[in-house]
């Protein structure tokens, strides 16, 4: 199946660019739902899995052992913004386990806020691995390696045990066997991992109804899960829609995006699991379509959607910061029995 317009980008009265993509709405017993485009797509979920290679943090007793509180917890499934209140705390992480930043092996990148590079500089700082968006869940991934004896050098090698942990709870939550799951490399250094659409959608509704999991399963997802919901500030930051999307809907959904035009969704009341994937890899789309997706499905009250939008209908600013355009979700979600 081929993708299907989800968001198109206006300027004046014109669309001057159409965003594609693919979503697919599962259930936690694994039932398709509703979709769009081709929810059987295999994709690279990119940093949505977070919360996901979180979940062997408690299971293995980590979380416990160093006393991991929920932003910490939080911090280990963040795409961060690199502000001081994410900083700190990945140093205080890897202190706990008598390490370093010196540990981190995610690479560096441009920062995403302006702001923070600006104070850096002022500092006299450079960006180092520390300032990587992915660097709270490589400090989780650290200490996992160091209370369970395990060489800390690799950590992100595919072979070592913090990442076959983290590979076999992926196959599990998605009901997905692990020779089938697409592996390559992310943008930090880890395994990512390729699945369809509508397998990613079923690991994050899963992950919403814990009382249907295993004991130790259950009690890793429950505190990851509410982690992310109590202290959403860890998860994104200032100004970023994971932060602001699980603060307007306080408590009711989880929420995390991932590189290349992917985000998902865990609805608590409902039980289901939504991913969306923007065909074109640009991440400005899935705001919209992830705010659209919940309004058609009516889990946003109108308090709430007023809350989000800046998010379902993002403004095209010039360089005067003058609207000249907006971003418009434009699908219509279709019953799974059509497919």
């Amino acid at each position: 199946m081929k993708s299907t317009e989800l968001v198109q980008v206006t300027r004046g009265n014109m669309v001057e660019s159409i965003h594609n993509g693919h979503i697919a709405v599962v259930d936690y017993k694994g039932e398709l739902l509703k979709y769009v485009g081709d929810p059987y797509r295999v994709v690279y979920a990119r940093s949505s899995m977070k919360p996901l290679q979180a979940i062997p943090l408690v299971e293995t007793g980590v979380a416990d052992h160093y006393q991991f509180d929920e932003a910490d917890l939080s911090l280990c499934c963040a795409s961060h913004n690199a502000e001081k209140q994410h900083t700190e705390r990945v140093i205080s992480i890897l202190k706990r386990a008598g390490l370093d930043d010196q540990a981190l092996k995610c690479g560096t990148h441009p920062l995403r806020r302006e702001d923070v590079f600006k104070e850096l500089i002022l500092e006299g700082k450079e960006v180092t691995p520390l300032y990587n968006n992915c660097s709270g869940k490589h400090s989780g991934m650290i200490v996992t390696a160091k209370y369970m004896n395990e060489p800390i050098e690799s950590y992100l090698e595919l072979s070592h045990p913090v990442q076959q942990r983290i590979l076999h709870v992926v196959s599990e939550m998605a009901d997905y066997p692990v020779e089938k799951i697409e592996l390559g490399v992310d943008g930090c250094g880890v395994p990512v991992h390729g699945l369809p659409l509508e397998r990613i959608a079923h690991a994050y509704a899963k992950m919403t109804r814990p009382n249907e999991l295993e004991e130790s399963r259950a009690r890793a997802v429950e505190k990851v899960t509410s982690a992310m919901m109590a202290a959403p500030e860890m998860v994104g930051g200032t100004d970023r829609f994971c932060t602001n999307f699980m603060k307007a809907v306080d408590g009711k959904m989880f929420g995390k995006a991932g590189a290349e035009g992917v985000y998902c969704i865990g609805d608590l009341q409902t039980g289901i699991g939504i991913a969306i994937k923007i065909e074109d890899g640009f991440g400005r789309a899935t705001e919209p379509a992830a705010v659209e997706v919940l309004k058609q499905l009516g889990l946003l009250t109108d308090n709430e959607l007023e809350k989000l939008q800046q998010h379902h209908h993002p403004v095209v600013p010039n360089a005067r910061k003058e609207k000249v355009g907006e971003l418009v979700p434009t699908f219509t979600l279709k019953d799974a029995k059509e497919l």
